[in-house]
């Protein structure tokens, strides 16, 4: 029970923490957005737009993400048994998609600038650009330890790494235009931009489709997983074997176990041992069998419409 407890109370002050980076990262995007639109369309320079729409994004994905986490610490209820914790990958989601629909339509705007390109004012660009990548290194910085734990944070952290790499193209871009005259390259570095986003839009969008489909998450091979159980003493053989995830860092599995010789009890925390530490599955169903038939009756049924005497099974969460 303290486990539980304790694993309750440190998940909460990592997303307390996660909150407050966001907030800050937030705050200080949504501040220079303001500036680079203006400048944008004074400056006429699409590059510069492209980097405020990538800027819009970073600002509606921190905001969302801010939004996943407050909903996703309401409690669990009748209707949701898992409490709210998904609404991290339907932020994601929604993240990913937005930058695919940002950067088809800067490939869009750049293919009609190209035939007429507009007079670009370089110096009001170039300045522009030095305080975005200024403010994207910083929120960068603020994000980056929370984004290995976090898809939500992930997410965000994506969104702004694409807007500084943004930044620094144009920042290029305006200082070839000052002292070239090429006013092109404007428009070749707003379509490098869009084609610099797309996979990693596409690489987020996977990951948060794979897990709303109840996939198995990417970090676990679930053939080695299920060798792993195979060679626990006394397992003869494994059914039912389920891995899927509730939220990038949540993540359960069902399992019944044929073993009619062994200790039911010194398996149990064997299995456990594996599956929390090898692989760092949070919640777990173990159901151990002393009998083929039954095993094989619980391949067969639909869940939770078998109960039997002669099976036991132990559950567990952190």
């Amino acid at each position: 029970m303290s486990d539980h407890h304790g694993h309750d109370h440190s998940h909460a002050v990592v997303t307390e923490q996660n909150a407050k980076k966001l907030t800050i990262a937030l705050i200080l995007t949504t501040l220079f957005l303001v500036v680079e639109v203006i400048a944008g369309f004074l400056t006429q320079s699409l590059a510069l737009l492209s980097d405020a729409a990538h800027m819009f994004t970073d600002a509606a994905a921190l905001a969302i993400a801010l939004v996943a986490i407050r909903v996703g610490k309401l409690p669990a209820d009748d209707k949701r048994t898992f409490g709210y914790q998904r609404f991290e990958i339907l932020a994601a989601l929604f993240n990913a998609s937005m930058l695919f629909m940002v950067a088809i339509y800067i490939l869009y705007e750049a293919y009609q600038r190209f035939s007429q390109p507009p007079e670009i004012q370089s110096l009001g660009m170039l300045i522009v650009a030095v305080i975005g990548l200024v403010i994207n290194l910083i929120s960068m910085k603020i994000l980056m330890s929370s984004a290995k734990d976090s898809l939500n944070v992930k997410g965000a952290y994506l969104e702004v790494f694409s807007d500084a790499l943004g930044s620094i193209g144009v920042i290029i871009g305006a200082a070839l235009i000052y002292f070239t005259g090429w006013v092109w390259v404007d428009t070749l570095i707003a379509v490098l931009i869009g084609f610099w986003v797309l996979p990693r839009a596409w690489t987020l969008l996977k990951q948060s489709i794979n897990i709303l489909l109840e996939g198995v998450p990417e970090e676990i091979d679930i053939e080695k997983l299920r060798q792993d159980l195979l060679s626990l003493q006394g397992v003869e053989s494994i059914h039912q074997l389920k891995v899927w995830a509730i939220s990038s860092k949540n993540v359960h599995l069902t399992v019944h176990l044929l073993a009619p010789t062994a200790d039911r009890n010194a398996l149990y925390q064997q299995a456990l041992e594996l599956l929390s530490h090898e692989y760092g599955i949070t919640e777990m169903t173990l159901q151990i069998e002393d009998n083929e038939c039954v095993a094989l009756t619980h391949e067969h049924a639909k869940p939770d419409t078998h109960r039997d005497d002669e099976g036991s099974t132990h559950s567990h969460s952190h």
